[in-house]
């Protein structure tokens, strides 16, 4: 993402378009009754880098973000703390620091880099993922334990299965190694995720709460299906019937996945093969396919190109009423193709 933000001139490629930063800052701060801030990387040299502070702050933003490593280094390198610190005492608006995560461990270690850096308050990313208690003065919990509040939340939330692996993921770190670490890259569903803690009883009793709750919303407004939402969309010149569909692997056999089941039905029914198009979209993909002159597609984003074309089949299949609503995950509106 950072690569295609670079690319696209957005992001840390607009620190030395001076003329372009200030018009966009200067509108966001007319345009809004709101504060607004501002979050940069140092440059390589000093003198440039408190020019361009001040600059920002001479367009009215109330604080300045500050990450102490150029657009081209890595965690791996030491944070300019010298330079946030110099852009500090230059400036008189708020400077939050940040790019501190390699030197700080535990609570004590924030104030000591806020001071440090002169800075009036610190942002943190990385020892944020890693370990959320890191704000805790009563110090850090094991990781497990925060792994198990975490899963709480996700579980009482509902949230999506895609994200509370990728957050999990990002708080055990090396430890994907492990055996556990490495069912968890393996799962699909919050199940999954939660059996590893343990903690399935608890996501099956919160998943017959909700589901209790769905009924009881679809009933007030009178609508009881519980089927997903089919919808007939335009996509440029074409139409589409369009789906959130994701293609979860193990809910399926060889012998029945999506692809092999659509084409067994078109040859069946003497119907052209299933043809696909399949876009990239940054890192993710997205197919359509064609069946007997109509076009399918799951809006839902995929990790790799066979999988997207499983998931528009998915879509196809349910549309031919060749399987139900219990194959599909996903919200079940449907969201319009971009």
């Amino acid at each position: 993402r950072t690569y295609l933000a670079l690319q696209g001139g957005m992001g840390a490629a607009l620190l030395t378009q001076l003329d372009k930063v200030k018009a966009i800052l200067t509108a966001l701060v007319q345009g809004t009754t709101l504060p607004v801030t501002c979050k940069i990387r140092v440059l390589d040299r000093l003198e440039d880098t408190l020019a361009l502070g001040k600059l920002i702050e001479s367009t009215g933003v109330k604080a300045l973000g500050v990450h102490g490593r150029t657009k081209e280094e890595r965690p791996q390198h030491k944070n300019r703390n010298a330079t946030i610190k110099a852009l500090a005492e230059h400036l008189t608006i708020p400077v939050i620091a940040n790019g501190g995560s390699s030197e700080i461990v535990d609570y004590e270690d924030i104030e000591r880099f806020r001071v440090a850096t002169g800075a009036t308050s610190v942002m943190l990313a990385r020892q944020a993922e890693s370990n959320c208690s890191i704000f805790s003065k009563a110090g850090r919990k094991p990781i497990d334990d925060v792994i198990v509040q975490y899963l709480h939340y996700a579980i009482e939330y509902d949230n999506r299965a895609t994200n509370t692996k990728y957050c999990v993921q990002q708080m055990l770190g090396s430890l994907q190694d492990t055996e556990r670490g490495k069912a968890l890259l393996a799962s699909q569903q919050m199940e999954e995720i939660c059996r590893l803690w343990k903690m399935e009883e608890l996501y099956s009793t919160w998943q017959k709460k909700l589901q209790a709750k769905a009924k009881e919303l679809k009933d007030l407004s009178k609508n009881d299906s519980s089927e997903p939402t089919l919808k007939r969309c335009k996509v440029g010149n074409e139409e589409v019937w369009q789906m959130e569909a994701k293609f979860v692997r193990n809910m399926f056999e060889m012998s029945n996945l999506p692809k092999t089941t659509l084409i067994n039905w078109t040859r069946k029914n003497n119907y052209p093969h299933p043809s696909y198009k399949t876009e990239a979209k940054e890192k993710s993909f997205r197919s359509v396919v064609v069946v007997d002159s109509k076009r399918y597609s799951s809006t839902f984003l995929e990790k790799s190109k066979k999988y997207a074309e499983q998931a528009a089949a998915l879509v196809a299949l349910y549309a031919l009423g060749l399987i139900d609503g219990s194959k599909i995950k996903g919200n079940t509106a449907g969201m319009p193709m971009e």
